[in-house]
């Protein structure tokens, strides 16, 4: 019985701890202005990507020539396109076609660059194959590779994916890469090849939890610059083909007509721009909340 009261307090300290921690944590969120502002605007765009389509009484690919490039009114909220489809329709089907290309080309980009970067960090042999190839990719600009890959492969939704994600893996690898060449000189990670611990176990269970944050950040950058070359790559004709409704091709179908319809290229462009805003903010908040050193060394600056 003894034990049992000896243990009781420091049992009820444990959860009041863990309560005041979790405290702690919700007021560092709701203070992070960037993270909260970012959050909810992706949101917004998400929720709209996924429900909006649903509550709009049009079909996104039937063609009304009589009604082709009418403006904003109340039965079409943001006008119609050159063929007569409601253009409202159109940009939340292309929400969902934008935000989820970015969404799938953010984690394969992630998954990939997370691997070939803790890999090239503990493998001499493997980080001068990887990084060599890494920094080739790297040296290519960004939309000029994804074009010639496109050019390569073909226009789809699945190549553009692909393209994208060759894009962007090479600058996660790098990164994780530096952040784990870091962790590994740490005393544990000596401590546990000292004890034998294989390079599998001390890789996946002791370097990996400590590359997350970094990752995490980046892929919110990522997740932005995805969205924004697919639209580049749709608006220039090499990337998701007509008549797929995404925001890159709406205002690549709004060039010949930008002078009579602004519409065309005031929403489709609005709702990329809010995309792009609110994953720069998100990024920017999760840098602030994952990695406070770093707020401080910028207003020291």
């Amino acid at each position: 019985m003894n034990v049992i009261h000896e243990k009781e307090p420091i049992a009820q300290l444990s959860r009041r701890l863990r309560k005041e921690q979790r405290l702690l944590t919700f007021l560092r969120l709701r203070s992070n202005h960037a993270l909260l502002i970012g959050s909810i605007i992706l949101a917004i765009l998400i929720i709209l990507g996924i429900v909006g389509p649903l509550l709009t009484p049009y079909d996104p690919f039937a063609m009304k020539v009589v009604d082709r490039l009418k403006p904003p009114s109340a039965t079409h909220w943001f006008g119609t396109d050159e063929f007569g489809r409601d253009l409202l329709t159109r940009v939340l089907y292309g929400a969902r076609v934008s935000i989820s290309i970015g969404l799938v080309v953010t984690l394969l980009s992630s998954v990939l660059g997370l691997i070939i970067g803790i890999y090239a960090s503990f493998y001499r042999t493997l980080d001068h194959i990887l990084m060599r190839i890494c920094d080739g990719l790297i040296a290519f600009p960004g939309i000029l590779l994804a074009i010639a890959l496109m050019a390569t492969l073909g226009a789809s939704v699945l190549n553009v994916i692909i393209a994208l994600t060759v894009v962007f893996t090479p600058n996660i690898a790098r990164i994780i890469r530096s952040t784990a060449l870091i962790v590994r000189e740490q005393t544990y990670i000596e401590a546990m090849h000292a004890q034998g611990a294989s390079h599998s176990r001390i890789l996946w269970r002791h370097v990996v939890p400590n590359t997350l944050s970094p990752l995490l950040i980046q892929a919110a950058f990522v997740f932005a610059e995805a969205i924004l070359s697919e639209a580049a790559l749709s608006f220039l004709g090499a990337g998701i083909p007509a008549p797929e409704p995404s925001w890159g091709n709406i205002l690549q179908a709004s060039k010949p007509v930008i002078s009579k319809a602004w519409w065309m290229v005031a929403f489709p462009g609005s709702a990329l721009i809010l995309s792009v805003l609110s994953l720069n903010l998100l990024g920017d908040g999760l840098r602030d909340h994952l990695d406070p050193r770093a707020k401080r060394k910028q207003k020291k600056a």
